[in-house]
């Protein structure tokens, strides 16, 4: 991947990571038609494992396997794991639009953390910019808010965790290859999900198109946690972390292409404004690391 300017290294990570979990996401929400929601995780985390073992071999990984089970690695999916258990339950609670909208806090938390944690200086212009893409990303969501409940307390709980993931990830060791964490969270997922299933659900026995659909989204599910794991690696966070709010542009493109939902003014300019920010943000970057290497 060094062929890729390191400028737009970090956010274009963060931009497939989205557009791989919105993919995801999709599957998962069309295969939830007819299964249990914890019976679904645990299919789709079998698939990605029959997906991602085989390809940390042919990567060359074999003996790298062992370190799925490295501390610093299992801390980052527990957290992972943690995170999806609260997502899962509230989507299927309350409206997307609202459990997409509380998710949007992720970026602004991780932010926080790395200048507390990491001694990251964000700076004011950037975060006045992260601010605007948090407004064009709650544009594109349009929560509605209604039956505000227990049920969207576990949607703040999943951005709070998720942003734990992505800080607890950064102190993951360099020579820790990110398909390796990508696979143990996968794996980590997928026995937490069992779990779940079998102390709160029964077992529905799932149709040949639910399991096309699941072996669809394990295997983007896996290039979600690679890339998203590696967008924090190769940028800074105040770079990287506005791009989270793609999410909300890959998924209107979901709506209008699977489901043949148009996004209206609103959500339109919510988009632009979220691009924009995220191209202002990376010029800003590109300038600052030009006058650093002048000087």
């Amino acid at each position: 991947m060094h062929f890729i300017p390191i400028a737009i290294r970090g956010p274009l990570f963060m931009i497939l990571s989205t557009g791989s979990y919105v993919a995801n996401d999709t599957m998962l929400k069309l295969a939830t038609v007819g299964l249990p929601p914890y019976e679904v995780l645990f299919l789709r985390g079998t698939a990605a494992t029959l997906w991602g073992i085989p390809l940390l071999f042919a990567l060359g990984y074999a003996k790298q396997i062992p370190l799925i089970l490295d501390r610093r690695v299992l801390q980052r999916n527990l957290l992972e794991l943690a995170a999806i258990l609260c997502y899962v339950v509230a989507l299927a609670n309350m409206q997307i639009a609202d459990s997409t909208a509380l998710g949007q806090i992720t970026p602004l938390l991780m932010l926080i953390g790395s200048s507390i944690l990491f001694r990251e200086r964000i700076g004011g212009l950037r975060m006045a910019l992260i601010g605007l893409g948090f407004i064009g990303a709650v544009m594109v969501a349009q929560p509605t808010m209604q039956g505000i409940s227990v049920y969207a307390l576990l949607a703040l709980g999943n951005a709070a965790f998720a942003a734990a993931r992505d800080l607890a990830g950064r102190r993951v060791a360099a020579d820790v290859p990110g398909m390796i964490v990508a696979i143990s969270a996968v794996v980590v997922v997928l026995v937490g999900s069992g779990v779940a299933h079998l102390l709160s659900e029964r077992w529905v026995t799932p149709e040949a198109h639910h399991l096309l659909l699941m072996a669809g989204a394990g295997l983007f599910l896996i290039f979600g946690h690679f890339f998203i794991f590696m967008a924090y690696r190769a940028g800074p966070t105040g770079v990287v972390a506005p791009f989270y709010y793609c999410f909300t542009v890959w998924a209107v493109i979901s709506g209008l292409v699977v489901f043949r939902q148009l996004p209206n003014a609103l959500a339109i300019s919510g988009i632009l404004l979220v691009v924009a920010s995220g191209l202002t943000i990376v010029s800003l970057d590109e300038r600052r690391r030009r006058l650093t290497v002048v000087a």
